[in-house]
């Protein structure tokens, strides 16, 4: 399941964000790629401990709490602290898949990676190039959202990152484990809260949208890993 959400940054958190991230220690992409993966990633990024990272994580964070969508698809039981990446004229990263499990920096914890996600920090015109393409079973999907908005995708999923030609595309990247590790108990449990947040919204009969929330809670509770 592929689900973009708007504005998950105000343009205010946009602006704060960014403007921290300027005055950050770019190092080669690299440091937090696998060994497959290191083979075709060619960006710069922001060491997890470097101030700026933390500061602009943190904002991440506090923003993704406030949104109701990112909670029904993802589901998280534990959110990767963001990292942030930026590419220039030339970089890319080829295809590849996100690694299984994640060592969360600083701690013996580590995380199992459901569903990765992408917050675009730059807007589409300031660069030419570097959609995100995403391969599921049902095709190839090219992403490139408005500055503030995200994507979450299965970790599973081979993706890649266009060449960029023009500028420069920074976003903020992370990884979450969901309380449901299955992508299709996922979509349902996805489909059946917008059902019911529609129905309600619609003034549907009550007992009706009842029922359905018992449905939805009965199958949170069977899938559910916490």
């Amino acid at each position: 399941m592929i689900v973009r959400i708007a504005s998950v940054l105000s343009a205010d958190e946009l602006a704060a964000i960014r403007a921290r991230l300027a005055g950050g220690a770019w190092a080669d992409g690299r440091i937090t790629a696998g060994y497959q993966s290191a083979q075709v990633k060619d960006n710069l990024q922001l060491p997890h401990n470097d101030a700026a990272a933390r500061e602009a994580g943190d904002a991440v964070l506090r923003a993704l709490e406030r949104s109701p969508l990112f909670v029904s698809a993802a589901l998280p039981h534990h959110v990767f602290p963001p990292l942030f990446n930026r590419y220039s004229p030339g970089m890319s990263f080829g295809n590849h898949v996100d690694n299984a499990v994640r060592q969360i920096p600083g701690t013996p914890h580590r995380l199992r990676t459901d569903v990765s996600a992408t917050l675009f920090l730059s807007a589409p015109e300031e660069y030419d190039g570097g959609e995100l393409i995403v391969e599921d079973t049902f095709g190839t999907h090219s992403v490139k959202l408005a500055a503030g908005d995200m994507v979450i995708y299965p970790s599973s999923s081979l993706h890649r990152v266009q060449p960029i030609t023009r500028g420069v595309r920074e976003a903020a990247f992370f990884w979450i484990q969901s309380m449901v590790r299955d992508d299709g108990a996922r979509t349902l449990l996805f489909d059946l809260d917008t059902s019911i947040r529609e129905l309600t919204a619609q003034g549907a009969d009550r007992d009706a949208v009842v029922r359905l929330t018992n449905c939805y809670h009965n199958l949170l509770r069977r899938w559910a890993e916490i």
